[in-house]
């Protein structure tokens, strides 16, 4: 770094010395030059002044070390002072080239001038005329904005005179009062079509007046007294003509709907008397609701009269209920009983009352009725009613017929469902509470022979039981499947005291079984399958059928029974050693089952289908019978496979259980 410090201030001196040579040489030739009188200034580029700071001089002086032709220089060794003099003379000589170029073209850089000149005076003159353009544009800008506020103005003014026209022409045209409106309110029959047209006009017009009198309108004051001429006549007219045809409707033999019907093409008129005469709107709706009850009562009162004769001859009293027995016997004045009291637990055909296509169809005509035989029930008479079906199906008459009311918008008769409901579900309750005590009072002792098959209480109750679960389906009722369950518990009862009167366990099962079996069927029939007394009944069935299946294996096969449960017993208290002085017990069991289960089967089967009225449900009872067997027979097997009695020389005459299965299928009923 010290010897480039020391070549840097070498050049430094050297270009500093070449510098005042040179400049002391060229003050000679160019001071006494034409033109070159005066010193040259060189302002920051003179070195000589004492201004000169050696500073930027050692940065310019490290830049042009750097340059190539600098580089290059030095490396070859050249003379600076005389590459700098060189330099200089091919300077003066291309400016001295450039001095003769430009005489050389004075003329054309003289006619330059001119022509710029000329330009110039050109341009002088164009910008004055810019200049009073551009005042002329600003003038007109102003003009057109002037016109423009104008233009504006004058739009808004229009179309506030165009609203303002429009406003006045809705005013006028609802004021004014055509004379057509006049002729036809003062002249016109009401019947005929153009009545109608203008009073609907004049309806309107009476509207409009009445609201411009509340704005303030001051020009409503000369119409007022016209329209309201005019309303009285129309009035007067439209009551006159109503009331003429009200008044129609109490003739003798008179077909009042015919005048209903024309009276609708004419409900604008009613419109009218509300709106504009409410007084009038009163009395004549007052005359037609007077008209109408007197023709509806008369109506009713006949058709009630006449439906007394229809009413159905046998009719359920308080004694025909589910738990009176069918030989009681009544006094000598008292008269006969229902002929047929199962009629009154059973719902048959009465279920289609509720139907829809039977709640929207026409009434019962009586003297149809009467002429064809017909009977029906006469459910009016709630108090001598002991029927809990036909009041149950009166309910929910009553209930589809409220919610069609509902689907129809047909609120006015809402409040007489409610008196209905409120007169019928407190006798059905009691009806069904009688029921559910006769059940409880019942004495089986005074029921006469006892008999295994299905007995006719616990029929009343299926079929009682089922008309109500599926009425009750649609529109369930909580009270009502309480009252059932109340019902069904005492049913429950009545069976089992019934069945205790049985002597023999197996007696008592049948009975049970045959009971719980036909009850089942019948609810089948019409309620759910997961209905609550469905899922009872099948419980108790299945539990009873299993006992007599036990019951009915226990004379033919107990032996056998005793045994396997025993040794099971003792094998699963790790005692099975204890069999081997069962070995004469089991070889009697073996052969004692050999030679008389085929008989034993037979008399089983037989035995079964004498016992049960449903053959469907004996062949069941078969099948878990034999069914049983087979599995008591394996477990005795599996017994006889222990260590103990392998050895056993009785069980080469165990019968094989897959013969056993075989000879089993045979003895099995097919229906």
């Amino acid at each position: 770094m010290a010897a480039a410090a020391t070549m840097a201030a070498a050049a430094r001196e050297l270009v500093l010395r070449a510098g005042t040579s040179d400049m002391e040489e060229e003050e000679g030739p160019l001071a006494g030059g034409p033109g070159l009188q005066e010193p040259l200034q060189l302002g920051e580029l003179d070195i000589t002044s004492d201004e000169f700071i050696l500073d930027e001089v050692d940065v310019h002086i490290q830049a042009n070390l750097e340059d190539e032709l600098v580089k290059e220089a030095l490396k070859t060794g050249v003379d600076l002072r005389h590459y700098s003099k060189q330099v200089e003379l091919e300077l003066q000589q291309i400016e001295q080239k450039s001095i003769r170029d430009y005489i050389q073209e004075s003329e054309n850089i003289a006619s330059l001038h001119n022509q710029i000149t000329a330009c110039d005076a050109v341009l002088e003159r164009m910008e004055q005329m810019l200049g009073a353009f551009q005042s002329d544009l600003s003038s007109i800008s102003s003009e057109i904005r002037t016109l423009q506020e104008q233009s504006g103005a004058m739009n808004i003014r229009l179309r506030n005179r165009q609203a303002v026209r429009g406003k006045l022409g809705e005013l006028v045209d609802g004021l004014v009062v055509p004379s057509a409106l006049v002729t036809a309110i003062l002249e016109a029959p009401v019947t005929e079509p153009r009545f109608l047209e203008q009073l609907q006009e004049l309806d309107a017009k009476a509207a409009a007046v009445r609201e411009q009198e509340a704005r303030g309108t001051a020009a409503c004051a000369d119409v007022r007294g016209v329209l309201d001429r005019l309303r009285v006549k129309a009035v007067t007219k439209i009551r006159e003509f109503i009331l003429q045809k009200i008044y129609s409707f109490r003739k003798p033999m008179t077909n009042y709907q015919i005048p209903q019907t024309a009276l609708l093409k004419y409900r604008f008129f009613y419109q009218f008397l509300l709106g504009n005469e409410r007084a009038t709107a009163k009395e004549i709706r007052d005359e037609y609701v007077e008209t109408l009850s007197k023709i509806y009562l008369s109506y009713y009162r006949s058709y009630l009269g006449r439906l007394m004769k229809v009413q159905y001859e046998e009719v359920a009293e308080k004694d025909d209920l589910m738990g009176v027995e069918d030989t009681a016997k009544k006094g000598f004045f008292s008269k006969p009983s229902l002929r047929s009291r199962n009629t009154i637990f059973t719902l048959g055909t009465r279920g289609s009352v509720i139907s829809p296509t039977e709640l929207e169809a026409p009434i019962l005509v009586p003297h149809t009725a009467q002429r064809g035989e017909q009977r029906k029930h006469l459910e009016s008479y709630l108090t001598d009613c002991y029927d809990a079906i036909a009041v149950f199906l009166c309910i929910h008459i009553v209930l589809r017929f409220r919610n069609i009311a509902a689907k129809r918008d047909v609120p006015a008769l809402d409040r007489y469902w409610e008196q209905v409901l409120a007169l019928l579900w407190p006798r059905f309750e009691l009806i069904l509470e009688m029921n559910v005590q006769s059940v409880r009072s019942t004495d089986p002792q005074r029921l006469g022979g006892l008999d295994t098959r299905p007995h006719y209480i616990t029929r009343r109750y299926a079929e009682f039981s089922s008309a109500l679960v599926s009425i009750n389906q649609t529109i369930p009722n909580e009270r009502t499947m309480q009252l059932l369950g109340q019902l069904q518990v005492e049913v429950e009862n009545f069976v089992l005291r019934v069945a205790a009167e049985f002597s023999s366990r197996k007696e008592q099962l049948v009975f049970l079984i045959n009971n719980y079996d036909m009850m089942l069927g019948v609810l089948m029939e019409r309620a759910a399958d997961d209905s609550k007394e469905v899922e009872s009944f099948q419980q108790l069935l299945n539990a009873r059928t299993q006992e007599f299946i036990e019951e009915l294996l226990s004379p033919p096969f107990g032996g056998l029974v005793a045994f396997v449960k025993e040794a099971e017993a003792l094998i699963e208290r790790g005692q099975a050693e204890r069999l081997r002085g069962e070995e004469a017990r089991v070889t009697q069991l073996i052969r004692g089952f050999g030679s008389s289960w085929k008989s034993s089967v037979e008399s089983l089967s037989q035995d079964v289908m004498r016992s049960f009225t449903n053959f469907r449900n004996g062949t069941s009872i078969i099948q878990g019978a034999l069914t049983q067997l087979i599995q008591l027979y394996h477990r005795f097997h599996r017994v006889l496979s222990q260590p103990q009695l392998r050895a056993l020389p009785a069980r080469a005459e165990l019968i094989n259980i897959h013969h056993l299965m075989v000879e089993l299928k045979k003895h099995k009923p097919n229906f």
